[in-house]
């Protein structure tokens, strides 16, 4: 039996893909590996107690099976609650350096309460986000017009917001630039473009992709599961399955505000402590926001959000 390292490749239930190294960290290519049910049981609170991105160490047995010894400890990881009436929540990447949330700007439109559930999980796990938009070709002025007011609102939150088309060489170059020697992740709705875009910047990948139904001008899932994958110019990418909600997890409602950046300042001002920010008298944030302060969509967000945790 031999022992070594590796990275999680590609998770397809109780099976996964592993990225094994050597004793420099020189790559050995892939393996399957195992997990052991023991694994499982530890936390009742995740779906997934391995995720794409997790670092791992690995047992070589003679007979030329792998299993999958010990987890390291994460870095970090990107996380929503469970889907499909399942309780606790679903790691969907780990040892990342920054979480891309992919919208398009047609077919299917941009969800802005998407995007920001999603910077809200970034600040919570004190992750790197990137706002992406795709399929600016098929904008039209009214379109380019909505993503420059988009573009100037989080910017002015010091966030970076991107746009491109897999017509439009210099918006992938411009991508490219952001994702070199870094492990990223791409996550937004199925339809959005994720698997197209990386197609289009890594001529050595060929994932699969679908056209986004004409009835319900929705994705189709494609991506069916995770999967990290090598970029030609230096950097990883974790391409993901189409996700249609976005739910927060491990997050009080008396800390939403916390992470919003243009309520820190007003909250400070209002006049009780456990202020939501959403009816009280003397509050900071609701007179900020009347003040034309706040954007009125991200309010919006937030008091759907805040009703959603309080259920």
């Amino acid at each position: 039996m031999r022992t070594v390292e590796g990275r999680i490749v590609e998770s397809t239930g109780s099976w996964y893909e592993v990225a094994i190294f050597d004793e420099i960290n020189q790559s050995e290519g892939t393996i399957e590996a195992r997990l052991p049910g023991r694994f499982r049981l530890d936390d009742q609170q995740v779906t997934n107690p391995l995720a794409v991105g997790d670092y791992v160490e690995l047992s070589l047995n003679e007979d030329g099976t792998c299993s999958i010894e010990d987890i390291k400890e994460r870095e970090n990881y990107i996380t929503r609650q469970a889907t499909h009436g399942r309780q606790g929540e679903q790691i969907l990447a780990a040892n990342i350096d920054q979480a891309f949330v992919v919208q398009s700007v047609r077919k299917p439109k941009i969800k802005e309460g998407f995007i920001d559930r999603f910077l809200v999980t970034c600040e919570a796990y004190q992750l790197k986000p990137v706002i992406l938009i795709n399929k600016m070709d098929l904008a039209g002025e009214e379109g380019q017009a909505y993503v420059d007011e988009l573009i100037e609102l989080y910017q002015s939150l010091d966030y970076t917001i991107l746009n491109c088309s897999i017509f439009d060489e210099k918006s992938l170059e411009n991508l490219k630039t952001h994702l070199k020697d870094k492990t990223s992740v791409f996550i937004g709705p199925s339809g959005v473009g994720k698997t197209s875009i990386l197609n289009h910047i890594d001529p050595n990948i060929e994932r699969k992709v679908a056209d986004v139904s004409d009835y319900s001008n929705k994705g189709k899932h494609t991506t069916t599961y995770a999967k990290l994958l090598p970029l030609y110019f230096g950097g990883y990418l974790v391409d993901t399955p189409g996700i249609r909600e976005f739910g927060l997890v491990n997050i009080e409602p008396w800390e939403l505000s916390l992470f919003f950046p243009e309520m820190l300042e007003p909250r400070q001002h209002c006049k009780f402590n456990n202020c939501t920010h959403s009816h009280e008298p003397k509050c900071g944030v609701i007179e900020a926001y009347e003040n034309g302060e706040i954007d009125a969509g991200r309010y919006h967000s937030y008091l759907q959000m805040l009703d959603s945790l309080k259920k």
